[in-house]
């Protein structure tokens, strides 16, 4: 039943209107626009309205019906069907304003690129540009990045991975392929990138080394005899490898020069770093929250005025050729397409400003006073729940996304937070539980750092009574190593 339940979700393919409208809300500003662009450049019959243009934007509204569409096939469209005055409306011009005027041209005439560095995944994106892939492996490999945590690992199963990519990208691939991009995706820097667990971290490192004996008996160690490594079983590992103690000492020192999360040791301290639009404003207007969506999320877009003369020429004819019938195919395939796209930009906006408004609503304290304090605990099923969208939606919005607020330019998924309950029965953000950890941290003796259960001690003092285990996980995401390599002489 389970088997049958699954082989019907894969047979249930998304419409090409539905992943696209996906991969763009994914997608920052810049690289909307890149996007934009590229459309542009692929489909005459899309163009952009230029200020001197002189469009009535208000004329126009996006006439698309689902329902022209879904009986649309290519390959069997019968030219005197045609119907040729659904693509000779007036509609040149979208309106892409909201009645309240929330963003404009003239407010990005004014606001400047920024300096911020790149992302972990941007990076890894980057380097996949310089790989010469086809276009299904380039998307299998886009994905897998997309896959990879803050540590940089892939923490689900292969099987998972096919599964997710039929279900919300419409991609279809089988185990051997996704096996085979991964392994060109743990080329990329730093080494140990893509790993499924740390044995395969650490052996990815050590094979980019260039080898020596010590290399050679590391890489042995790491592969025959993980487990003992693991639990310092030193005696164990002489006895299997029939070598010296000064041997295994300067395998066991190259093992530990390893980077055990190799994601994490990518942080803004960097050189490199690429300019970035906030996607969003929040501003504070006579003690009220204001949110503006940046303009250049805003085109406003029309249909090419040549390739509706060219259909009105056509219907004009009384005598249709063969090669006119054909050349009227491709013009309805780039209009339909047009139109397609000019619909999922619509619907990217919305989405964009209807799901940052909720989180504006949400955090309203915060962007009132700005005191991390006020952060409310807050999950995207919170605000999936507002909006009424999936909960995947929210997070391609949060992932990628920036706001522009009083109190410096923020990326959005840092608003979310888990809770948990104090001393006093109050819910609080884990943000301000994370603060204090790294706080106490740093304020450490590192000749004998605290180690985990020393640390939940001392937040259980201050009233946030948290298991070890949770101490170890807030520390993970905070990128701060256990004890023992804290450790300074």
């Amino acid at each position: 039943m389970l088997k049958h339940s699954l082989q019907f979700k894969l047979s249930q393919k998304l419409s090409p209107q539905q992943i696209q409208l996906m991969k763009l809300i994914q997608l920052p500003t810049q690289a909307f626009e890149q996007r934009l662009q590229e459309e542009l450049v692929e489909n005459p019959a899309l163009e952009e309205s230029s200020k001197e243009d002189n469009y009535e934007a208000d004329d126009y509204e996006v006439n698309t019906n689902d329902d022209d569409y879904d009986d649309y096939d290519n390959d069997h469209i019968d030219a005197q069907d045609i119907n040729i005055d659904e693509y000779l409306s007036n509609d040149e011009t979208p309106d892409y304003k909201y009645q309240t005027n929330n963003y404009s041209d003239d407010d990005d005439d004014k606001s400047l690129p920024f300096a911020a560095p790149v992302s972990f995944h941007q990076d890894l994106i980057n380097q996949l540009n310089t790989f010469i892939l086809g276009d299904d492996e380039r998307d299998i490999a886009e994905f897998l990045v997309g896959s990879i945590d803050d540590m940089g690992y892939i923490r689900r199963t292969t099987q998972d991975i096919v599964d997710d990519m039929a279900f919300t990208q419409g991609i279809y691939t089988d185990e051997a392929t996704v096996e085979r991009i991964l392994h060109l995706v743990q080329d990329l820097e730093p080494a140990g990138v893509g790993a499924r667990d740390l044995q395969e971290c650490l052996l990815l490192q050590l094979k980019h080394k260039t080898p020596s004996d010590s290399i050679n008996l590391a890489i042995q160690v790491i592969e025959q005899q993980f487990d003992a490594f693991s639990k310092k079983h030193y005696d164990k590992l002489l006895q299997k490898f029939d070598v010296s103690q000064q041997q295994l000492r300067k395998a066991i020192d190259e093992i530990e020069k390893l980077n055990p999360k190799p994601g994490g040791s990518f942080d803004g301290n960097q050189k490199m770093v690429e300019h970035i639009v906030p996607d969003f404003t929040i501003r504070i207007v006579d003690g009220e929250l204001e949110l503006l969506l940046n303009g250049r999320n805003a085109p406003e877009l029309h249909v090419s005025k040549d390739y509706q003369e060219m259909l009105q020429s056509y219907k004009d004819t009384s005598e249709k050729s063969s090669s006119q019938k054909d050349a009227v195919q491709f013009i309805k395939q780039k209009l339909d397409s047009a139109k397609w796209f000019i619909d999922a930009i619509k619907q990217r906006q919305e989405t964009l400003y209807v799901t940052m408004n909720a989180i504006m609503f949400y955090q309203q304290e915060y962007f009132l006073e700005g005191e991390e304090t006020k952060l409310r605990p807050m999950i995207l099923k919170d605000i999936a729940d507002m909006v009424g969208l999936d909960i995947s939606t929210v997070s391609r919005v949060a992932n990628s996304k920036y706001v522009d607020t009083p109190y410096g330019t923020k990326l959005i998924k840092e608003f979310f937070s888990e809770s948990m309950t104090n001393d006093q029965g109050e819910e609080v953000s884990t943000i301000e539980i994370k603060n204090i950890l790294q706080q106490v941290i740093s304020e450490e003796d590192k000749k004998k750092p605290l180690p985990d259960d020393q640390l939940a001690e001392i937040l259980k003092e201050r009233g946030y009574p948290i298991a070890r285990r949770t101490i170890a996980k807030y520390r993970e995401q905070l990128d701060i190593p256990v004890a023992r390599l804290r450790k300074k002489i």
